[in-house]
């Protein structure tokens, strides 16, 4: 089903036709329609919207539907996303899978309503205590916000683990074309979830070890899991890359500031391209390092204060410069401005090379 939607209403639709059965929320800008399409559509479609008190009772709620075995979900933005890193650390302790949609606005603090990239850090690196992990998946167009929406619950279901889909302001706002599936796919068997009979009496979830040596097969097990992640689970696109000199690292809405930006430089005649990671954990490393053996520079662009670059660094690993170009507090850099640090590092490796 072809529908016109705004990119929060694209997450609900996305979330129900993956089978998603439970909605707990709490509403916050810019991510607030996510909760106001929930509310109407998933009783609509079967499924429960409970307003929770806050993003901590919604993380908890979402906890304890998934240790029954719901597909389940929550979403805010990032001071909520703050508030649930906790309950976040216990599900991925507890080994227990659910979605989290962060859309993020500007900040530290309360920060404002505009566009920013600044959430990439507790969503990627895993922001609560302790040594865990959350597969984050970024959308760059409202299509994606539903597709990767349903992604995110197989990923969840496939390693027992939460998942977030990171998303800023613009996409949670914009309206674009979105193809809808219309059937729900197969669930895997959750033989280890606790659903109050006889049948499952004997499950535990739990993420308290006492004894050290059990604590420290616990992390040896996640560990295990998050390279099984780091094998299968990366997604990227890459834009005119071939033959590029330098290579754009950009995802979400940046990403699509870059791909303008490479056509426009690509009609000047410069060979510039693009790779966007789609999974920003786990991350396009490797890829990477291969461009980047063949460029002979790279340019960041995100909304950001260095947070992506961190990432591109580790994995460009000093074989190429990686330069930046960032903009914050809800700014956003044109294609032209992208266009015009092309030309400047153009000319600064013509320079190098005399």
């Amino acid at each position: 089903m072809r529908q016109l939607l705004k990119g929060n209403h694209a997450v609900v639709r996305g979330a129900i036709a993956a089978g998603c059965k439970a909605y707990f929320g709490y509403p916050i800008t810019p991510a607030s329609e996510i909760a106001e399409a929930a509310s109407e559509l998933f009783p609509e479609a079967g499924g429960v919207f409970i307003p929770a008190e806050s993003e901590i009772g919604s993380i908890q709620m979402l906890f304890g539907a998934a240790a029954a075995g719901v597909r389940a979900m929550t979403a805010s933005s990032g001071p909520g996303l703050s508030l649930m890193q906790e309950g976040i650390s216990y599900m991925a302790g507890g080994e227990l899978p659910g979605v989290i949609v962060d859309i993020m606005r500007a900040g530290p603090g309360l920060g404002n309503l505009g566009v920013e990239q600044g959430d990439y850090f507790q969503a990627v690196k895993g922001g609560g205590h302790g040594n865990y992990r959350t597969p984050t998946f970024a959308p760059n167009s409202v299509q994606e916000m539903s597709d990767l929406t349903m992604h995110a619950f197989d990923v969840a279901d496939r390693y027992r683990n939460p998942v977030i889909v990171l998303a800023d302001g613009a996409l949670g706002q914009m309206m674009e074309p979105v193809e809808i599936p219309e059937t729900a796919p197969k669930e895997p068997d959750k033989p280890w979830a606790v659903k109050g009979d006889a049948a499952t009496r004997k499950n535990l979830i739990t993420s308290i070890f006492l004894e050290h040596e059990v604590q420290e097969m616990l992390i040896t097990k996640l560990e295990d899991k998050y390279r099984e992640m780091d094998e299968k689970e990366v997604k990227w696109e890459e834009i005119q890359t071939e033959d590029s000199e330098i290579i754009i690292i950009a995802y979400g809405i940046s990403s699509r500031i870059a791909r303008e930006a490479v056509e426009m430089a690509r009609a000047d005649g410069s060979r510039v391209g693009l790779l966007r990671p789609i999974s920003l954990y786990p991350f396009p490393t490797k890829r990477i390092r291969q461009l980047a053996g063949k460029a002979y520079s790279m340019l960041v662009l995100e909304l950001s204060s260095g947070q992506l670059i961190e990432d591109v660094r580790l994995a460009v690993n000093g074989i190429t410069p990686v330069q930046i170009l960032r903009r914050t507090g809800g700014m956003m850099p044109t294609a032209e401005d992208v266009v015009e640090v092309l030309k400047t590092m153009e000319s600064e490796s013509v320079g190098n090379y005399a």
